[in-house]
């Protein structure tokens, strides 16, 4: 009932290999409905909330794994905790911008100009000045949920600040994943993660070793890769299979 001895817990890794596989589940939907090779309806209903739970399941491990992280520097010098978050978050947030010129290039209309990735990047950046923070975490994310939710009533006139949350009007991408109410989300996971595991110590069962959990948590520790990698490879199955036209944009 102690600490694990590694420095990856596994629930972390198990939670986050479910979070890919409803990816997964989620995206194929999504691909067979944009791509007309079946219609699905997928923007209400089951795939809606399976969408937000999968987005919302990535943050808040992404916050939580902020806190057990920033628990094993604090004997870091501040310059270098700072350093070491900033170039983490900016490393997360480049990978969102290698989709986002991609989504350009082939899905010009929908392209990706601030997902999930580019969500997690700035908000590692942001939270790490947090890190030391409990319940000021929780409020301070509940009340930029409430903010993001109230801003998704309201349709702005200008586009520059839709990375924020302020969506105007026509806005159409595959991946939108604005700080308003997300960086909340993240935060509240923040919350989560110092509350759980006080000091970055844990008290749940070592279940590491129990092979029915594996596979799951494999994916878990390669979520970033497969992140990255799943999307083409779905469109290329999809394609192979159900042979669809599609024209270059260029």
């Amino acid at each position: 009932m102690t600490m694990q001895k590694s420095k990856r817990f596994w629930e972390i890794d198990f939670l986050r290999g479910v979070a890919i596989v409803f990816m997964l589940i989620s995206n194929l939907v999504t691909d067979i409905s944009y791509f007309g090779i079946y219609g699905i309806n997928t923007f209400s209903g089951f795939w809606t909330v399976l969408a937000r739970v999968t987005v919302s399941m990535f943050i808040l491990l992404s916050g939580i794994s902020l806190t057990l992280s920033y628990s094993r520097a604090k004997s870091m010098k501040r310059w270098e905790i700072h350093k070491k978050y900033l170039f983490r978050g900016a490393r997360i947030f480049s990978l969102g911008m290698i989709i986002t010129l991609m989504t350009w290039v082939f899905i010009p209309s929908d392209f990706v100009f601030f997902g999930v990735l580019h969500l997690i990047g700035t908000s590692i950046i942001i939270g790490h000045l947090f890190a030391k923070y409990r319940v000021l975490n929780l409020l301070l994310g509940m009340v930029i949920i409430v903010a993001g939710a109230f801003l998704q009533t309201i349709v702005f006139g200008f586009s520059w600040l839709a990375w924020m949350g302020f969506m105007p009007q026509g806005l159409s991408s595959v991946d939108y994943v604005p700080l308003l109410p997300w960086l909340g989300v993240f935060l509240v996971g923040m919350f989560m993660g110092s509350a759980l595991y006080p000091e970055g110590k844990r008290k749940l069962p070592d279940l590491s070793g129990n092979r029915m959990l594996a596979p799951i948590r494999f994916l878990g520790r390669n979520s970033l890769t497969i992140y990255m990698v799943h999307q083409p490879v779905l469109i290329l199955a999809l394609w192979l299979l159900f042979p669809f036209p599609y024209q270059l944009p260029f």
